[in-house]
């Protein structure tokens, strides 16, 4: 099962990708092949491989079979230099003991289009004042990012991937530990991005709103692929997840309700 393909071989592409680790095959035989600038959710229960196949697409991993394409030619011989030029990643949680403001944070995103001990250009710094003003984050560059909210954080880590000015942009569960608004203010953001963007949720509510496509994961193995409305079906979700839902039509995605497992019936004492 694969999320459909563009007409051409550009863009950022998965071949019948697997990975092995530990003896098992986390990743088994998935196709993903994103059109431009629309938006592709991962979807999936704990250990299904979403956060694997985006390693494999951002080159950080080595597919065992398979091939993952940037334009056509194979992400592996690019360089990461050359491939983070293009595509840019955003982790489940980001961590530093070092003491950077907001700006330093953002300005990271500029190393792949630097030499070496190289100043700011210019374009360096026109590049982190855009991913700032795009993200809201221009009032708080100069403060502490070890003082930041969560949903800042995720915000700030969103600018460094944009600094990168990349034309893909990968996201692992950037919406856990974020409140609803937080939530739901980060993904606007991601989808009014002029970028192809593969995200990996766990919402399902959230993918339905927000995703063009989504692909849904098993063991590995991809077993539905297309829009939201197609493939969140209470058969997928069963099937998938082992839970009920009913499945209704919402404004414009459909919309997931959960239903609960039936109470075990009360033995009477004595």
């Amino acid at each position: 099962m694969t999320v459909p393909e563009p007409p051409d071989a550009s863009g950022l592409r998965a071949d019948r990708v697997s990975r092995r680790a530990g003896g098992r095959l986390v990743v088994d035989g998935v196709t993903l092949a994103p059109r431009p600038a629309e938006t592709v959710g991962l979807l999936g229960p704990n250990g299904s491989g979403k956060s694997t196949l985006l390693r494999l697409l951002a080159g950080v991993l080595r597919p065992s079979a398979g091939v993952v394409t940037l334009d056509g030619s194979p992400l592996t011989g690019l360089g990461r230099r050359t491939a983070a030029r293009r595509v840019a990643t955003v982790e489940q949680h980001a961590h530093t003991q070092t003491e950077l403001t907001v700006r330093d944070v953002v300005a990271l995103g500029r190393v792949p289009h630097r030499r070496p001990w190289s100043p700011v250009s210019p374009e360096d710094a026109r590049a982190v004042a855009a991913a700032l003003d795009r993200t809201g984050l221009t009032d708080r560059a100069g403060q502490s990012w070890h003082t930041l909210s969560g949903g800042e954080r995720q915000r700030a880590q969103i600018a460094r991937a944009l600094a990168q000015e990349p034309r893909e942009l990968l996201l692992d569960e950037p919406t856990n530990h974020l409140d609803v608004q937080h939530q739901l203010d980060l993904l606007e953001l991601v989808v009014s991005l002029p970028v192809t963007t593969v995200v990996a949720l766990h919402d399902l509510n959230l993918a339905a709103m927000y995703c063009d496509r989504v692909l849904v994961l098993r063991e590995g193995r991809a077993v539905a692929g297309g829009a939201p409305g197609d493939v969140l079906t209470p058969d997928l979700i069963e099937t998938v997840y082992g839970v009920r839902a009913e499945v209704t039509d919402g404004p414009g995605h459909p919309v997931i309700r959960f239903l609960r497992r039936s109470p075990r019936p009360v033995t009477p004492s004595g």
